[in-house]
């Protein structure tokens, strides 16, 4: 069987995401070409995507919306990738005049070849992709755009080697975990994903039974990454990725800790509904040939929770 992404596929069904190509770094110490500057950068993302989604939360919370712009492309992406166009929550770029995502890939590198991603960080000077890795764009809007001591500090120095460790297993258990289920092409590949992915989940509902966020009574990094899965789980990976031995509402602690997370400043607006289930129903048509888009499930995360209790003394 053919997948969504056929040379992402390994010989025995499983989902091999591409690694990221762009990975120069913005430094405030001045050891690489690029500067910290306010204005000089643009983020191309969008909001049906958790990886461009965990960008933008993180530029929110750390008020670096007036330092570095955006510009949404369009949730249904087609065989030429990616658009700019103008419709309800997405635009035309503003910047570059770009039609296609592609070609900020392209104009960056002509010889790239792989797949056109967000997030995107641009750099307006130098007229480049500067970097596509979420985590790398998290890290430098924490770090470099805006000093730990600004606001939250979201890799704090005292929980590096703890918090990477968590990082990583969220990341492969259920970021991509989803995908590899969704993205399989073979039963047994799907069905060690989907295991793969609930495992994790019953981990993570039980670390949650005593604590607020997964390292306490503040969120860091780690929470967010979880929390862009989570909040697209019941609405897409449950069914169209057939994810769906449990939902997240039916956890009793990940439910509360997602409504917890949606309700901190600025993240509610982040959310797009309408953008992430067009994205998913439309754009991956192997798995939804007929592109219908459901109209559940209804979803209240802004309903009071009693969260704020846990964890604390």
């Amino acid at each position: 069987m053919v997948g969504q992404f056929p040379e992402e596929n390994s010989p025995t069904g499983e989902f091999v995401r591409q690694p990221d190509e762009f990975r120069d770094w913005v430094r405030r110490d001045g050891s690489t070409p690029y500067a910290p500057e306010a204005g000089r950068y643009h983020l191309y993302v969008s909001l049906a995507c958790p990886w461009a989604h965990r960008t933008l939360i993180v530029r929110s919370l750390k008020h670096l919306d007036a330092a570095v712009g955006v510009t949404v492309v369009d949730p249904v992406r087609d065989e030429k990738g990616w658009a700019f166009r103008n419709g309800p929550g997405h635009t035309r770029d503003p910047v570059n005049g770009f039609h296609f995502l592609s070609e900020a890939y392209t104009s960056t590198a002509a010889d790239f070849r792989g797949r056109f991603t967000v997030p995107v960080l641009w750099d307006k000077r130098t007229r480049r992709i500067v970097n596509n890795s979420e985590d790398d764009i998290c890290r430098m809007f924490n770090d470099e755009f805006a000093s730990p001591a600004d606001g939250v500090d979201l890799f704090p120095r005292a929980l590096a080697a703890e918090q990477a460790a968590l990082s990583e297993q969220v990341y492969q258990h259920v970021n991509n975990g989803v995908y590899r289920a969704g993205f399989a092409t073979q039963q047994a590949a799907y069905e060690r994903a989907v295991r793969d992915v609930f495992g994790m989940l019953d981990t993570l509902d039980q670390t949650l039974a005593t604590r607020r966020y997964l390292f306490g009574d503040a969120f860091v990094e780690t929470d967010w990454r979880l929390f862009c899965t989570l909040v697209r789980f019941d609405a897409v990976y449950f069914g169209h990725f057939k994810c769906n031995l449990r939902r997240i509402v039916d956890y009793p602690n990940l439910g509360g800790y997602l409504r917890d997370l949606y309700q901190a400043p600025g993240v509610a607006a982040t959310v797009n509904f309408d953008h992430i289930k067009r994205h998913y129903y439309v754009t991956h048509t192997e798995i939804n040939p007929t592109q219908i888009v459901p109209l559940g499930p209804v979803l209240d995360f802004a309903a009071p929770t009693n969260r704020a209790k846990i964890g604390r003394t």
